[in-house]
């Protein structure tokens, strides 16, 4: 068994181990908190929910697989083109897309009956592309003409195509890039300097878009802050659900399928799915899934240990970063630490392309794992670094 798993399963085994341990979570959670879901669209097939998010964890794993052996270095050209299509893909989106809560966020593929979240391939997408730049100009870092800008425009625009729909999602990428620029020694009089533009601007812009209705949605966030702050409102209700959930799991839990809140919380398998796994696995199964994510967080740390070239160093700290920040952000809803910002678990919330795409960074970061035990390491970031100075 050892060497099969060696043999066709490579890169960091304790990474392997925490995408099986979330997989099992996901299957168990899923299944306890879909019964409602099933007795009111499926006549009462409890089995269906459960199989279905076992055929998108299948696939997942299957990405993770086929991403795993491909090697990183494809990934450095691949990221300008990645880059360049989800622009268009985010603008057809948004004016476009499948509508949800006053929210385009997905896009409809023709024939095919699915629908895809846009803004997941462009995260991965932008992403890479910033591990690009960071790698092919270390020599010029402190730049801001011909290094800081060429970093930061591609983050405005994404970001900013992202946004009317999905505030959390723009909000969590514009993060995880902000940190990664300074991972990759960008100056930081520069940093702060754009950061300090960016939320003035954020702000007048968010009072104006209140005022003229532009953006739909931007009522919707201002009643999450609102009723997070004040304890009032529908969003509070799905708040006090979840603290119920947590406080009367206690230390073990009520045991599997044994969860009362999933009949009253708002997407129990989704967004509140962290609420449900410490409901019946208590604060013990609470605090493990923290740490395989933290876990997570420090395996990706070994791994930028070990590179000895930084276009990998930037791409997997960049991925494992948005993985944790989204499970940190997703678990802080659960105990009305933040308010509600539909972000999922990853690996664990009942699947979809968030699912997918979280598997294709998994993939990746073990593809840059299992190069480390190579010897044909990839120099063209240098050579490109050389070419550009």
């Amino acid at each position: 068994m050892e060497s099969v798993f060696g043999k066709y399963f490579k890169g960091d085994r304790v990474i392997w181990l925490i995408v099986i341990l979330l997989s099992i979570f996901s299957l168990l959670a899923v299944y306890s908190s879909t019964g409602s879901l099933a007795y009111r669209y499926q006549e009462g097939n409890t089995a269906y929910y459960f199989l279905k998010q076992f055929g998108f964890l299948l696939a997942g794993l299957g990405i993770i697989f086929v991403t795993h052996l491909i090697p990183y270095k494809v990934y450095f050209p691949l990221s300008q083109i990645l880059l360049l299509a989800s622009i268009p893909l985010l603008a057809f989106t948004l004016v476009f897309g499948a509508s949800l809560n006053e929210a385009s966020r997905w896009l409809a593929i023709p024939g095919l009956g699915i629908t895809i979240q846009t803004s997941d391939f462009a995260k991965l997408a932008l992403i890479m592309y910033i591990a690009r730049l960071l790698a092919t100009k270390q020599n010029e870092i402190k730049d801001l003409k011909n290094t800081f800008i060429p970093l930061v425009i591609p983050i405005l625009i994404i970001c900013a195509l992202i946004l009317p729909a999905n505030f959390s999602t723009a909000a969590l990428l514009g993060l995880t890039c902000w940190i990664l620029l300074l991972i990759g020694r960008v100056n930081l009089k520069y940093l702060f300097g754009f950061t300090g533009i960016g939320i003035a601007v954020m702000v007048i812009g968010f009072f104006i878009v209140l005022e003229t209705n532009a953006i739909k949605r931007a009522q919707t966030w201002k009643n999450r802050i609102e009723n997070f702050s004040s304890g009032d409102g529908s969003e509070n209700y799905q708040a006090t659900q979840s603290k119920i959930a947590i406080a009367t799991g206690g230390i073990i839990g009520k045991g599997p399928g044994n969860s009362t809140q999933r009949n009253f919380l708002p997407h129990p398998y989704s967004d509140f799915i962290y609420a449900i796994i410490v409901e019946e696995y208590g604060l013990v199964g609470g605090v493990f899934i923290l740490l395989l994510y933290l876990t997570l967080l420090y395996r990706a740390g070994i791994i930028v240990k070990k590179a000895q070239r930084t276009f990998p160093a930037f791409l997997a700290i960049g991925l494992t970063l948005l993985l944790v920040f989204q499970a940190m952000i997703n678990m802080a809803v659960a105990v009305n630490l933040f308010p509600v910002t539909g972000q999922p678990l990853p690996l664990v919330s009942m699947g979809g392309t968030s699912l997918l795409f979280t598997s294709a960074a998994f993939g990746i970061i073990l593809s840059i794992s299992r190069s480390q035990n190579k010897t044909d390491l990839f120099d063209g970031e240098e050579e490109e670094a050389k070419s550009n100075s």
